[in-house]
C-alpha cells in the first residue's frame, strides 16, 4: 500500500510532536490539539486503506477451495468486484 504525501507530511509532523512532547519544553496547547487533529485524521485514513484490504480479499483452504467469508463477498459484489 502506497502511502501518499499528505499522508507522510502527516505521520511525519505526528512524530515532531511526539519528540517534542517528551521534552521538557512539552507541547503548547495549540501543538496538543494539532496532534489530536493529526492522529484523528492518520487513524481515518488507516483504517480506510485496511478496509479497502480486507474488502478485496479472498480466502483459499488447503485444497485450494474459496472459503472467503460471506459478510466479505457480499461487500464485494455490492462494490461489484465479484460476479458470484
Amino acid at each position: 500500500m502506497a502511502e501518499t504525501e499528505r499522508m507522510m507530511a502527516v505521520r511525519t509532523r505526528i512524530n515532531e510532536l511526539a519528540a517534542k512532547a517528551k521534552t521538557p519544553e512539552g507541547l503548547t496547547d495549540d501543538e496538543i490539539a494539532e496532534r489530536a487533529e493529526l492522529r484523528t485524521e492518520f487513524l481515518e485514513n488507516f483504517k480506510a486503506a485496511f478496509r479497502s484490504q480486507v474488502e478485496m480479499l479472498q480466502v483459499f483452504d488447503e485444497n485450494g477451495n474459496e472459503v472467503t467469508p460471506e459478510k466479505v463477498k457480499d461487500i464485494q459484489r455490492d462494490k461489484g468486484l465479484r460476479d458470484n
